[in-house]
């Protein structure tokens, strides 16, 4: 099968388009025919190595973590599935991955893709939804009434997380270039700050959540704009407890983990029309450098995927 893959770790130059041995799966597994798989900022952290110490790989290592596609094969174990079945996923980092023609991965989990969805807008889902309620419900306990400032909200993960925290009922308030106003605002965003032009420490104060997708000088910016007792929650840069005693708040690193039963949830209100995942690229596997390249950049809108069934 045709894959991407990597033999070491290194920049884009490390990715090879080439055949791979189409993988064999495991009793609990399910073999999954990928119609589309998504670029996100954790598979350039593989390349590079940043996630050596959280995973185990074994070279040569096919990238990629979000699917969706339909079941080829299931294991002698697997009651759920059955070929034909049209579903989407998160892959285990510690297994080869879903830029490729074919992925194996555990059928627990996999959940049943939404039906309205076409695979290229299901492929984004995944790792942004778990990234983002994991970050914002389950380590920060948002909540109806409360406000949270995201960072990035037009990116992959914060379009998602803008959509949930509005479901949610909280007051949302996002950073991004004004070319990104309009469309945070159709999402449900109360108030969009282009940090190009504003600091938005200067007009943003009282919040209960700062959901930080940047890092560096925009985490350490966002202290003060939370309320005694809020928190900060990041899943680029793990934030300063010190510095967060020091504010009276609490600070959080969180990291997409495997959950079904969130995608299952995320699946209901995305057939409901409350949740709506954007695409601005789709690659070809073949040009996968480009569109890491591009993710690299941190300046795209949605989701960039790429297309493996034509």
């Amino acid at each position: 099968m045709k894959a991407v893959f990597i033999n070491g770790y290194g920049g884009p130059d490390v990715l090879t388009y080439g055949d791979m041995p189409r993988p064999q799966i495991k009793h609990d597994d399910v073999l999954i025919r990928v119609h589309a798989a998504a670029i996100n900022p954790v598979d350039l952290a593989v390349r590079q190595g940043y996630m050596a110490e959280w995973i185990s790989p074994s070279f040569p290592l096919i990238l990629g973590c979000d699917v969706s596609g339909t079941i080829a094969e299931v294991g002698s174990e697997v009651t759920n599935f059955g070929v034909g079945d049209e579903v989407y996923a998160r892959q285990d980092l510690n297994r080869n991955g879903t830029y490729a023609e074919y992925v194996a991965m555990s059928a627990a989990a996999v959940v049943r893709k939404p039906r309205s969805l076409d695979h290229i807008h299901a492929a984004g889902v995944p790792h942004a939804a778990l990234t983002a309620w994991q970050s914002m419900f389950s380590a920060a306990n948002l909540s109806a009434g409360q406000t949270i400032l995201i960072h990035g909200a037009a990116g992959g993960v914060g379009h998602i997380a803008v959509q949930l925290a509005k479901w949610r009922g909280a007051r949302v308030v996002g950073t991004a270039s004004s070319y990104n106003h309009d469309f945070l605002r159709s999402l449900g965003a109360d108030e969009v700050i282009d940090y190009n032009i504003t600091k938005f420490e200067d007009v943003v104060n009282g919040v209960d959540v700062v959901f930080d997708t940047i890092g560096g000088d925009t985490q350490a910016r966002s202290w003060s704009t939370l309320k005694p007792g809020g928190m900060l929650v990041s899943v680029i840069q793990p934030p300063s407890e010190e510095i967060a005693r020091s504010h009276g708040v609490k600070a959080s690193m969180t990291g997409a983990y495997i959950q079904p039963a969130i995608l299952d949830e995320t699946t209901a209100l995305i057939e409901a029309g409350i949740v709506k995942p954007f695409v601005s690229k789709i690659f070809p596997l073949s040009e996968v450098r480009q569109a890491q390249e591009l993710i690299g950049v941190r300046h795209t809108r949605g989701k960039i995927v790429l297309q493996i069934v034509q």
